[in-house]
């Protein structure tokens, strides 16, 4: 897995640009990354390499990039940052094709996204792809309705706190590393 995720914010008053309040580019964004990596291999890294970037004056990692490999040979390379220009993406790549996700992470309400999926092939015969179109939704919109419904249902929720805590266990070892 490959994936990027960036915005550009230096606005000292942001709470996202203070050291204190958990600011810089892992916490905000990079979590979502690591989510990722380790909702689609199904398991805890076992190891862990970052490298990171400080702002001078406000102490935050404003430029992260990390490696996480996973049992079985699965990897997981990654880039957040909150100095760079807005873009975010997914690339799957397995060893019959890929998987590329447009807009994976903070899709704006109103904006269709898509997913290709590529079936490779041994050159020179061709690839084939698929694209599914995934209409306008708030995603944060629908995690709310869904604990709610936990809630009133006296059901689980779709992710226990637990996952919360060994997320944060990855986020810290990338920026100790």
């Amino acid at each position: 897995m490959q994936s990027w995720f960036s915005f550009y914010n230096d606005d000292p008053e942001d709470i996202r640009n203070r050291l204190e309040n958990g600011g810089g580019a892992m916490l905000d964004i990079g979590c979502y990354q690591v989510n990722l990596s380790r909702m689609l291999f199904g398991a805890e890294p076992e190891a862990i390499t970052g490298a990171v970037r400080r702002d001078p004056e406000m102490g935050i990692d404003i430029v992260t990039s990390a490696i996480l490999q996973f049992p079985g040979g699965g990897h997981s390379a990654f880039t957040c940052s909150i100095r760079s220009d807005a873009d975010q993406r997914v690339h799957l790549i397995g060893s019959t094709g890929r998987i590329d996700f447009e807009i994976p992470f903070n899709v704006p309400g109103d904006r269709r996204v898509h997913l290709s999926v590529t079936r490779g092939a041994e050159p020179p015969a061709p690839t084939t792809t698929e694209t599914h179109d995934f209409g306008p939704a708030s995603h944060y919109q629908i995690q709310v309705e869904r604990f709610a419904r936990a809630i009133i249902d006296d059901t689980p929720v779709a992710v226990p706190p637990t996952d919360a805590v060994a997320n944060l266990r990855v986020i810290e070892a990338i920026l100790a590393s």
